[in-house]
C-alpha cells in the first residue's frame, strides 16, 4: 500500500503522541488507538483493528509495540510499521530516562505516590472499556463461537488456573479450523 509522506508523518505523529499520554499499558494504548484510527481518521476499519488487536495480544513481546507495528503496517506498509514503532517507543524510552535521573527524588515522594495510585483507577476503566467495546463487537456478530470460546477461555483462566499460552494456542486453534470450515462451506454453497 502507497502512503503519502505526509500519512507518514501523521502516522508517526499519532503514536508519539498517543504514546505519550498514555500510562497503564498496550491495553490502554489500544482504545485510544482505535478511537482516534477507527474512528476520527478512517483509516482502518472496525473489524481489522479488532483482528489487528487480538493478533496483538496474541503476539510476544509488549501490546503497544505490537499493535502499532499492525497499524502502522496496514496504513503505511514497512515505513509505516517502523514509524510507528519508532513513535510508541520514543516516549516511554524518554520518560523512563528522565524519571531514573531524578528516581531519588521520586521514589519518595508522597504526591508523586498518590497521583500513581490514583492513575490506577483510571488505568482499570480503559480496560475494562476495552473488554466492553470487544464483547459489543463478539455480540455484532451474532455467532456462537466467539462467545463459547469467550466464556471458556474465561472460566480456563481465572477458576480453573490453566496456562494463559494453553488457552491462546487452544483459542488460535478454534478460530483458524472455524475459518476453514466457514470457508469450505461457503466454497460448497457458490
Amino acid at each position: 500500500m502507497r502512503c503519502e509522506k505526509g500519512r507518514y508523518a501523521q502516522l508517526f505523529g499519532e503514536t508519539f503522541r498517543l504514546s505519550a499520554c498514555t500510562f497503564g499499558g498496550g491495553f490502554v494504548i489500544i482504545p485510544l488507538m482505535r478511537k482516534r484510527f477507527v474512528e476520527e481518521l478512517n483509516w482502518i476499519e472496525e473489524q481489522e483493528m479488532m483482528d489487528l488487536t487480538a493478533i496483538a495480544q496474541s503476539s510476544p513481546g509488549a501490546i503497544a509495540v505490537n499493535a502499532s507495528i499492525l497499524v502502522g503496517y496496514h496504513v503505511g506498509g514497512l515505513p509505516g510499521a517502523l514509524l510507528t514503532v519508532l513513535g510508541t517507543v520514543l516516549p516511554p524510552l524518554i520518560i523512563i530516562s528522565v524519571i531514573s535521573f531524578f528516581y531519588t527524588a521520586f521514589r519518595d515522594n508522597p504526591i508523586v505516590n498518590m497521583a500513581m495510585t490514583g492513575m490506577l483507577a483510571g488505568v482499570a476503566a480503559v480496560i475494562c472499556d476495552v473488554v466492553v467495546t470487544m464483547l459489543k463487537g463478539i455480540f455484532k456478530q451474532r455467532r456462537l463461537l466467539p462467545v463459547i470460546v469467550l466464556l471458556a477461555a474465561f472460566i480456563a483462566v481465572r477458576f480453573l488456573g490453566v496456562n494463559i499460552i494453553l488457552v491462546i494456542l487452544a483459542c488460535g486453534l478454534t478460530g483458524a479450523a472455524d475459518t476453514l470450515y466457514r470457508e469450505r462451506a461457503g466454497r460448497e454453497r457458490t
